[in-house]
């Protein structure tokens, strides 16, 4: 046997060898580390017809959205769960001084009882909604065909829990001052039943029994999430000032910066899809199959809105312009 013969091992990181250079940590923690990808016939390492396999094959492998390797995809911000934490420790620091700082000016109090009605109705039942963006991005976290995808789906999932901490936070906050105002207790007759939330409650359940993970994808990040964002973060954030909330408004704000960071990475995945042939049909396909429910929802939720009445329009638009960002 010659020297050619022989196979030389493979170096540590191999699958990243291409790029010539020390993989960096994102690509080191977060690059093809997926073990349900393996093997088509079986994506976990049983019986290929158990129940489990037969759903990745079909939910997962055979969606009509295809790409010759998922794993191409990088997550523009390359956050890892170490940095992610470091992110978000400084982004809850932020937010807690809000609150320790309105708290000590007595903010609530100073609030107009007529708007902590309007909050108690339209903004404290938001941890529900808040509850099924987290729902929905962790299925699309574990059904996803690549770990940078899971990565950005699950950091996403973590900012979802961290908007309905945030409301659970103030709704107790607003029960100690406005007792009378059902915070704590009515927000589940609220979303089952207020018309303002029937429309997003709709919406969302029937994403949340979407079980094809790419139109999953599709459903939630470009027409469910920009829906949501527009309406209940950007326009009840306009209202809230309005009417002297400024806390609310600048909560908001601050989770508007997560909703951009999903924004970022949804849009690097979709951009890289279209480089494949069919892909923008099927993204479009899947768009115009749920806007009618995003914009019931948004029209809904927009009219029981004071103070802005333009808020559905501009929401609207907003969704839509974000849309057109991604170059379908």
């Amino acid at each position: 046997m010659s020297e050619a013969d022989v196979l030389k091992p493979l170096k540590t990181w191999s699958h990243l060898a291409k790029r010539r250079r020390k993989p960096s940590e994102y690509e080191i923690v977060s690059v093809n580390i997926l073990y349900n990808t393996r093997d088509a016939s079986a994506p976990y390492d049983l019986d290929p017809n158990i129940p489990m396999n037969q759903w990745y094959k079909k939910f997962r492998d055979q969606t009509a959205l295809k790409y010759d390797d998922w794993n191409a995809f990088r997550d523009p911000y390359e956050l890892v769960y170490r940095t992610y934490n470091m992110l978000q420790d400084g982004q809850e620091t932020y937010v807690q001084g809000l609150f320790n700082q309105f708290n000590e000016r007595e903010h609530d109090k100073a609030l107009d009882p007529q708007w902590a009605g309007t909050l108690a109705r339209l903004y404290t039942p938001a941890r529900y909604l808040f509850h099924t963006l987290q729902m929905a991005s962790a299925y699309i976290q574990q059904m996803s065909p690549a770990s940078t995808i899971t990565n950005c789906a699950a950091f996403q999932s973590a900012d979802s829990l961290r908007w309905l901490s945030h409301t659970a936070y103030r709704t107790k906050e607003l029960s100690l001052t406005f007792a009378d105002k059902g915070f704590g207790a009515d927000e589940r007759k609220y979303w089952e039943t207020d018309p303002a939330w029937q429309g997003f409650r709709e919406l969302m359940e029937k994403v949340l029994t979407t079980w094809d993970w790419a139109e999953a994808l599709v459903a939630l990040n470009l027409v469910a999430k920009p829906a949501i964002e527009e309406t209940l973060l950007r326009k009840f954030g306009d209202v809230a000032r309005h009417n002297g909330d400024t806390l609310l408004g600048m909560l908001t704000d601050n989770q508007l910066l997560d909703a951009t960071r999903h924004r970022t990475w949804v849009t690097a995945l979709v951009k890289m899809t279209l480089e494949k042939p069919g892909n923008a049909e099927v993204i479009q396909g899947w768009i115009a199959k749920w806007e009618p429910l995003a914009e019931k929802a948004t029209q809904a939720f927009c009219a029981a809105l004071p103070d802005v009445p333009d808020a559905a329009a501009t929401a609207t638009q907003g969704r839509h312009d974000f849309q057109r960002s991604l170059g379908l």
